[in-house]
C-alpha cells in the first residue's frame, strides 16, 4: 500500500494542493498552519505573500524559511525532503512537521509609558523627576530567531503576548538615554525627534539578537515634571513676561496710595490728613532715586531738585540661547554664526527673550544673513546593487558581494534572488552581475 493511501486510510486526511495564509487581522504575529489531519501532496503550492514568512519546523526542529513568493513543495528537492520525512515517522500519528506563518510587517502605534517618575540631576534646577509617554512601531526580521526565542509552540501569537517585555525594555533605555543625554529639562522638547531616532537605533540590535525584532521607530510624545516643579516654572514665566521686578514693584505702589486715597475709611482720612504725605515722600525718593536724581517728593508740586537723569546705557548684544550638536546655552550673534557655519546641516534651535517658542536657526534672517555662500558638495556615489535573496544562506536584502558569497559559499545550493522591477525571482547563477563575479578568478601573480 502506497504512503497517500495509507495516510488516508489511518489518519483520514485530507489532502491539500496550496498552502496559504490570508490575515484578516491586525495584531497577529505569528500563526500556525492546521496540518493535523491533513496531507501535503507533493508538488503542492506554497504562497507566502509580502509582509510574510513561512518557517518549517520538521520534528521539532526547523527545516527551512520562506519569504515571499509562491514555492511547488518537491519531496525531492533538499530543503523540503526533512520535512516530509516526519510523515512516515509513525502511521498513527502521522505528521510530527509544523508549518508556521510570521507576519514580518511593521506593527505601528503601540503606546509606552513610564509606570513610575524617572530621577535625573539637572544643572540648573537640581535632582528632578520626570514622566514620559509616546508610541513605537517594530517588525520581526528574522523569523526563525523569534520561534525559536519568544513563540515555541504556540499555534497563534498576538501583538499582546509581547509588547509588555518590549514597554519595559524602551522605558529602561530611554531611561538611561535621557540620563546620558544630560540636556536641560527646559530643552528636552527641543530634543525629542533626536533622542527618539538615537534610542532606536542603539537598543535595535539588542532586540534582534534577543527576540529577532528590529525597531523601526521610537516616538517621544511629552516629558512632564511634577505639578509643583509645573508651577514654580510658570511663576518664573510670569516674571520674564513682567520684565523690570523694581518699575513693576513700583507701579504697584503707586496703584495702593490712589486707592487707599479714594476710600472714604479711616485708613483713606489719614492719607488725606497728612499720614499718607510720608508715604508719598518716601515712595518720591524711591522713584526720584530710580530715575538717577537726589531730590524729594513734594505731594503739592511733584519733584524738587536732583540732577536730570543721564543718558540710558546702550542696548545690550543679542544673545540666544542656542540648543544643537554644539551643546546647549546663551551664544553671541557671531558664535551662533560660527556654529552654524561649521555644521550647516545641524539641527541648530535658539530662543530669544520674548519669542513664543524654539527657533531653527534657518527661521532667523540675523544669522542667516552672515553666513557665507556653502561650498559646493560633490554629487552622491552611485548606490551599490541591492538583491531580495532567498536561498541556503538565508533570506533578506543583500548586496552584490554578499550574494556572491553566498553562491560560493553553497555551490550546489539554490541562490534565488530578486529586483523592483523584475517579474519573478531568478536563480543567482542566471543574472549577468551575479554570474561575471563568479566567473572572475583570482588576480594573476607577479612576474618573476
Amino acid at each position: 500500500m502506497g504512503l497517500w493511501s495509507t495516510l488516508k486510510q489511518h489518519a483520514g486526511a485530507q489532502f491539500l494542493d496550496v498552502i496559504e495564509w490570508l490575515d484578516n487581522t491586525n495584531d497577529t504575529l505569528v500563526w500556525r498552519f492546521p496540518v493535523f489531519n491533513q496531507a501535503i501532496t507533493d508538488n503542492s503550492k506554497l504562497v507566502v505573500r509580502e509582509g510574510q514568512a513561512a518557517v518549517f519546523v520538521s520534528e521539532g526542529r526547523l527545516s527551512d524559511v520562506f519569504g515571499p513568493g509562491t514555492y511547488t513543495l518537491d519531496t525531492r528537492n533538499t530543503p523540503i525532503t526533512s520535512f516530509f520525512k516526519s510523515i512516515a515517522y509513525a502511521l498513527q500519528y502521522p505528521y510530527k512537521g509544523d508549518i508556521y506563518f510570521v507576519s514580518t510587517r511593521q506593527f505601528t502605534d503601540n503606546g509606552w509609558g513610564t509606570a513610575t517618575p524617572i530621577m535625573l540631576r539637572d544643572a540648573e534646577f537640581g535632582p528632578v523627576r520626570i514622566r514620559a509617554y509616546g508610541v513605537f512601531s517594530y517588525r520581526i526580521t528574522d523569523p526563525a530567531e523569534f520561534l525559536r526565542q519568544i513563540v515555541g509552540t504556540d499555534g497563534l501569537f498576538t501583538t499582546d503576548e509581547i509588547n509588555g517585555q518590549l514597554k519595559k525594555k524602551l522605558v529602561a533605555g530611554f531611561a538611561s538615554a535621557v540620563g546620558k543625554a544630560k540636556i536641560p529639562i527646559l530643552d528636552l522638547a527641543a530634543n525629542y525627534l533626536e533622542m527618539g531616532d538615537q534610542l532606536a537605533t542603539s537598543i535595535t540590535p539588542t532586540m534582534q539578537s534577543s527576540y529577532g525584532i528590529s525597531l523601526t521607530d521610537f516616538t517621544i510624545q511629552s516629558i512632564s515634571l511634577p505639578e509643583a516643579v509645573e508651577k514654580a516654572l510658570d511663576e518664573r514665566s510670569k516674571m520674564g513676561v513682567l520684565g523690570d521686578l523694581n518699575a513693576y514693584t513700583q507701579l504697584q505702589a503707586a496703584e495702593s496710595i490712589k486707592t487707599a486715597a479714594a476710600n472714604t475709611g479711616l485708613g483713606g482720612a489719614g492719607i488725606g490728613m497728612g499720614v499718607g504725605f510720608g508715604m508719598g515722600n518716601m515712595m518720591g525718593n524711591t522713584m526720584g532715586n530710580a530715575f538717577g536724581g537726589g531730590g524729594q517728593f513734594n505731594p503739592q508740586t511733584g519733584m524738587q531738585g536732583g540732577m536730570p537723569p543721564g543718558p540710558p546705557p546702550p542696548p545690550p548684544a543679542a544673545t540666544f540661547h542656542y540648543s544643537g550638536p554644539a551643546g546647549q546655552g546663551q551664544k553671541s550673534l557671531d558664535e551662533l554664526v560660527a556654529i552654524v557655519s561649521a555644521d550647516r546641516n545641524g539641527a541648530h534651535n535658539v530662543w530669544m527673550q520674548g519669542w513664543p517658542g524654539w527657533k531653527s536657526v534657518k527661521e532667523v534672517p540675523e544669522v542667516m544673513s552672515r553666513l557665507p555662500p556653502p561650498v559646493a558638495a560633490p554629487p552622491p556615489f552611485p548606490a551599490a546593487a541591492s538583491y531580495h535573496y532567498n536561498g541556503s544562506g538565508g533570506s533578506g536584502e543583500m548586496g552584490l558581494d554578499q550574494v556572491v558569497a553566498a553562491v560560493k559559499g553553497d555551490p550546489s545550493g539554490k541562490h534565488h534572488v530578486w529586483q523592483q522591477g523584475w517579474d519573478g525571482w531568478k536563480l543567482a547563477q542566471d543574472v549577468p552581475e551575479i554570474a561575471g563575479k563568479l566567473s572572475a578568478g583570482p588576480p594573476p601573480p607577479p612576474p618573476m
